[in-house]
Order: C-alpha cells, then sequence, then structure tokens
C-alpha cells in the first residue's frame, strides 16, 4: 500500500502543479486585458490632445501609433494564451481525473481491508462464544 500512497501524492503534486499553471495563465491575461484597457485610454487621450482621430493622416500622433501596435501586439498574446489555457484546463483535467481513479482504488483496497478485518473479528467472536457455550455445557 506504500507505493499507492506514494503514487496519490505524485498524481496530487500534479494536479496542483497544472493549477498553479492554470491560474498563472489566467493572471497573465488578466493582466494584458488590464494594460490593453490602458492602452486604450492613453490612445484617445493622444487623439484628444492632437484633435486626430484617424490613424491613417499624416499628423497622428507617433505615441498613439506605437500604443495601438503595441495594444495589437498585446490582444494577439492574450489570444495565444487563451489557446494555452484551454491546453492547460484540459490538462489539469485529466490530471484530476486520474489522481481520482488512483483514489478510489485505494478506497476500494481498504475497504476490502476492513471487510477482512470484520469478517476475522467476527470469526474470533464465534470462536469465544462456542467456546463460552461449550464450557457452560459442561
Amino acid at each position: 500500500m506504500k507505493s499507492r500512497e506514494t503514487l496519490i501524492r505524485l498524481k496530487k503534486f500534479q494536479v496542483d502543479e497544472k493549477r498553479r499553471k492554470v491560474a498563472q495563465i489566467e493572471a497573465m491575461i488578466a493582466e494584458f486585458d488590464r494594460m490593453c484597457a490602458d492602452l486604450d485610454r492613453e490612445i484617445k487621450t493622444e487623439q484628444e490632445r492632437a484633435g486626430i482621430h484617424d490613424p491613417s493622416h499624416f499628423a497622428y500622433p507617433t505615441y498613439a501609433k506605437a500604443a495601438i501596435t503595441r495594444r495589437d501586439n498585446l490582444l494577439r498574446s492574450a489570444g495565444e494564451l487563451k489557446m494555452q489555457l484551454d491546453d492547460a484546463q484540459a490538462a489539469l483535467g485529466e490530471a484530476f481525473e486520474e489522481l481520482k481513479k488512483v483514489e478510489m482504488l485505494e478506497q476500494r483496497d481498504q475497504q476490502r481491508e476492513r471487510t477482512e478485518q470484520n469478517a476475522r473479528e467476527q470469526a474470533e467472536l464465534d470462536r469465544i462464544g462456542a467456546l463460552n457455550y461449550q464450557r457452560a455445557r459442561a
């Protein structure tokens, strides 16, 4: 049973690692979304300051162009992270299922051991009862 306990600990560790990875990716996506919102505000502020809202205009602010490029890159990166998140969540689900299988095997073995132990105890009690009965008749 020691090896099964070790296997359960390993599976729990793997599930925890995969949870951390999912949480890390979710945090990165949230940070990218926050940065995009900040860049959107900065772009609008820069456009209002310059009075030009068309990025193709020759006098469009350089900072706003750079911020648009940065925002677009962040959006693209966030999209890629969302695909990684889907994969990480699937891997987490698989790891969790493996853990549950091993835990169920352990529970089944423990139940079998309890049943066997109860049967041994009952047999011993029956033996003692039979001895007492024989003594009482003698």
